[in-house]
């Protein structure tokens, strides 16, 4: 007789299983997406539906002649299934009776290495195929450099298509003996490799009759019971702070997700940056309350003590602190279609903190097919270098390798929001060592009271060159009307103006003219009020106008900087101003 299921013990078992999250990763063809569409199926993990689709679809776009062509579970998108080519990353979720899988099937492209990036930036495990036929390849390489560089701790090398190789042992050892000594040197601390065929079905869900030779496990028996619980960081505990709860005049609890470590009830904690220090009075989640948490549990915690804390700050042990500093260096992926401009200040989004950040220099450039690195000023689409930044506040981390979690960050361009890259930390970097130090000349420099940007970069940044006007005239109220329409006119079109008045200010019009003259020559364009009509002697290149009641011939001109107004004509003066002498 069968037994009844329970909905509620069948959860609750799910529940209490492990998640292993895992990415594919190959060159064009290798069989990434067969593979998983062969674990799904011989796992018994498709539905009917999806079977008859599969069927269907295999009959009518399939490359795999008569049989059922398993990739197309994964190719969703039409130009994947046109192309026969991973574009865009694909998810698929399973379980068995021992563990759960998030697969990520993550295209093989160099062009689309943005994406393998996306996809396996929350993997524990990689498989890296490799067509028995030709081997280790230049892909081969450039996707374990990858996965070295997301700090993935478990490869799967799975040499696949071992059926087109007759099964050949001398062949996969081959392959074997190559591939690890170009891995050995990334640091890697765990690599198995397993022959196999994702067509047949050879070492896949189940051992394989055709290579007795091979002693090791099939594939899926092999992610079943990898160990991936010491993959955590339960050593430094780091708990940034998303969001301040307060639910009622009794309760004010921190919430945030356990970055890192493990938390107790009692535990003494420290705020950074602050510095102050309390215990844990309690460790609360939706059910109720615990005794201890840990990474990467969502929790709210509440303290002994009022502390002042808020959304991008941190608790940590005092005796386990992160670093604390405005100055590191990152390993970066670039991810924009618009090039890294290093003129730009871009928003740093790290943990719970966001803030602007500026690339001070970049200290090469990697080619991810050979290795070899190369200088370079900025970095393009798909590029990945070393490079040192500095922020506009304190960041609170750990290296990449140590913490994943507080170790990546991702940049976010100002002007159009797009996540243009994301970052893993290297380490802090000495002030000395930064190109933005001030150095011994700077001092000097500001000492004799000059300043350490120059003009040019100043009208770099601002887009603009400085311009100096100065508006005169019988009627007050006329001067200060023109300049005012001057103003707005030049801030709707994207320029940096300001407007002195000397009466306004109190200070003569000498005085007023020399602070204009020192603004326009930073690139700020001026427009002074000469309210008492006493300015006689201007700079050169000044432009002077006066506004008159009375008509006039004289004309706004790029030949001459002097001109009378018609007060009249004041919006016709204003735009003409705008086009020829600021043009």
């Amino acid at each position: 007789m069968a037994t009844k299921l329970n909905i509620s013990d069948f959860l609750d078992q799910d529940e209490k299983k492990d998640l292993l999250r895992l990415l594919t990763a190959g060159s064009v063809d290798d069989g990434k997406s067969t593979l998983i569409g062969r674990l799904l199926f011989d796992s018994k993990k498709l539905y009917e539906d999806q079977l008859d689709a599969l069927e269907r679809d295999s009959k009518r776009i399939g490359n795999a002649g008569d049989n059922i062509d398993y990739a197309l579970l994964l190719d969703g998108l039409k130009a994947e299934r046109e192309q026969g080519i991973t574009i865009d990353v694909a998810y698929r979720y399973f379980s068995t009776n021992k563990r759960k899988f998030i697969i990520a099937d993550t295209p093989g492209h160099e062009q689309y290495t943005r994406n393998m990036i996306t996809g396996g930036s929350t993997a524990n495990l990689a498989i890296i195929l490799v067509d028995a036929r030709t081997g280790v390849i230049t892909q081969t390489r450039r996707h374990t450099y990858l996965v070295s560089l997301l700090g993935i701790k478990h490869v799967v090398l799975a040499v696949n298509k071992m059926d087109l190789v007759e099964y050949d042992q001398q062949v996969f050892d081959k392959i074997v003996d190559e591939y690890k000594q170009f891995v050995t040197p990334l640091g890697i601390p765990d690599i198995n490799c397993i022959p196999l065929s994702a067509l047949k079905g050879d070492n896949v869900v189940d051992k394989s009759d055709n290579m007795p030779w091979y002693k090791g496990t099939a594939l899926l028996d092999f992610l079943e019971t990898v160990h991936i619980a010491n993959d955590h960081n339960l050593k430094d505990f780091r708990y940034p702070i998303q969001y301040v709860l307060r639910p009622n005049l009794d309760f004010r609890g921190f919430s945030g997700k356990i970055s890192s470590g493990i938390v107790r009830k009692g535990d003494k904690v420290m705020a950074i940056p602050s510095g102050k220090i309390s215990h844990v009075k309690g460790i609360h989640v939706y059910e109720g309350e615990l005794k201890e948490a840990f990474s990467p549990q969502s929790i709210t915690i509440t303290l002994e003590d009022e502390i002042d804390l808020s959304r991008g700050e941190m608790l940590v042990h005092p005796d386990n602190l992160p670093r604390i500093s405005r100055n590191f260096e990152a390993m970066l992926v670039w991810m924009d279609e618009k090039p890294m401009d290093r003129d730009l200040q871009y928003y740093i989004k790290h943990t719970t903190n966001t803030t602007r950040v500026r690339i001070d220099q970049i200290r090469y450039k990697v080619d991810v097919n050979t290795m070899e690195q190369s200088m370079t000023e900025n970095l393009q689409l798909n590029e990945i270098g070393r490079a040192v930044f500095m922020t506009n506040k304190p960041l609170f981390f750990d290296p990449y390798k140590q913490n994943k979690s507080c170790g990546a960050f991702i940049l976010i361009d100002p002007i159009t929001n797009n996540t243009c890259a994301v970052g893993m930390i290297i380490d802090q970097v000495d002030e000395s060592d930064l190109a933005s130090t001030i150095t011994k000349e700077d001092c000097e420099r500001m000492r004799q009271g000059k300043s350490l940007v120059s003009t040019e970069e100043r009208i770099k940044t601002l887009g603009q060159q400085g311009k100096l006007f100065v508006i005169s005239g019988k009627e007050l109220s006329s001067v200060r009307e023109f300049s005012g329409i001057l103003e707005r006119r030049l801030f709707d079109t994207g320029h940096i103006a300001v407007v002195f008045d000397s009466k306004t200010l109190g200070v003569s019009g000498k005085d007023m003219l020399s602070l204009g003259f020192a603004l326009q020559e930073q690139g700020i364009i001026v427009i002074c009020i000469d309210s008492r009509n006493e300015i006689t002697d201007v700079p050169e290149k000044t432009v002077t106008i006066r506004l008159s009641d009375e008509k006039t011939n004289d004309t706004i001109s790029s030949e001459s900087d002097q001109c009378t107004v018609f007060c009249q004509n004041i919006s016709s003066a204003v735009e003409d101003i705008i086009n020829i002498k600021l043009s």
